[in-house]
């Protein structure tokens, strides 16, 4: 006797709670109708994870506190298919062929954006930004966002510059939304 069977059994009483149920719903039958339900599960998981949703592993600092430096998420795919990012948006950019960037919307296209003593200035005006916790010395050059481009950063500034991935991407780059 297996010991499955062993641990089945030794919580079977008299009044047959249905451990052999328990059994074969854990280890059904390779019957015809297990071979369709498992086709359905296996395309509809491809289906949803190719198409509707992405795993997303979070490791690095640059949006803490609002994500943590580790962490796991979904890339909800479809958030820009009919709609244009906005002011304020979390985006998931796609950078190389296994590597994405989570980043805030800070600009549109033709937007000027700078950075001044750590503050974000939008179109010559200082934004307040409630998301970032950490104190910034940044300063940079006026840009303006290109046309089809959107201006991102990470609201973890706490670091100079020059170590943070920042500035405009291609709408083509944006690949959705994380879900939480």
């Amino acid at each position: 006797m297996s010991w499955w069977n062993k641990v089945l059994l030794a919580h079977r009483s008299n009044d047959s709670t249905g451990a052999a149920e328990v059994k074969e719903f854990f280890f059904p039958k390779p019957g015809k109708a297990f071979f369709i339900r498992l086709s359905v599960v296996a395309v509809t998981s491809v289906a949803v994870f190719k198409f509707l949703l992405m795993p997303c592993v979070i490791d690095g600092e640059s949006m803490m506190p609002t994500y943590p430096r580790k962490g796991f998420t979904f890339c909800w795919k479809w958030q820009y298919l009919f709609t244009e990012p906005k002011y304020g948006d979390v985006v998931i950019i796609k950078y190389s062929s296994k590597v994405y960037y989570l980043k805030r919307v800070v600009g549109l296209p033709g937007d000027e954006i700078f950075f001044h003593n750590g503050t974000l200035y939008r179109n010559g005006k200082p934004l307040e930004e409630k998301y970032v916790y950490y104190v910034s010395f940044w300063n940079t050059k006026k840009t303006i966002v290109k046309p089809g481009h959107y201006f991102v950063v990470g609201d973890n500034r706490s670091q100079p510059s020059r170590v943070h991935r920042f500035g405009q991407v291609r709408k083509s780059r944006i690949i959705g939304s994380p879900l939480f």
